[in-house]
């Protein structure tokens, strides 16, 4: 599975929603994704890429684009 398919993955799995929805997701921009549902995203982005995320990278962390900026950072490519 590639990085991009596995932060996908974990996207759907954590707020139940389709990879059509994926592009212009934003932080509370959907109910899933509240405080709560934005702690379970970073607990499953860090357990699939085994890293462990600053807290300033964890709190900007507000759409799936930045996300993915964020993520470069711990030499992950997409």
């Amino acid at each position: 599975m590639t990085n991009i398919e596995k932060y996908n993955k974990v996207f759907i799995e954590s707020f139940a929603i389709t990879e059509s929805d994926l592009k212009s997701l934003e932080y509370q921009s959907i109910e899933q994704w509240d405080s709560v549902g934005h702690m379970s995203l970073i607990a499953g982005l860090e357990d699939e890429f085994e890293i462990m995320m600053d807290t300033d990278d964890i709190i900007d962390f507000s759409s799936y684009v930045k996300g993915k900026k964020i993520l470069a950072k711990y030499d992950l490519e997409f």
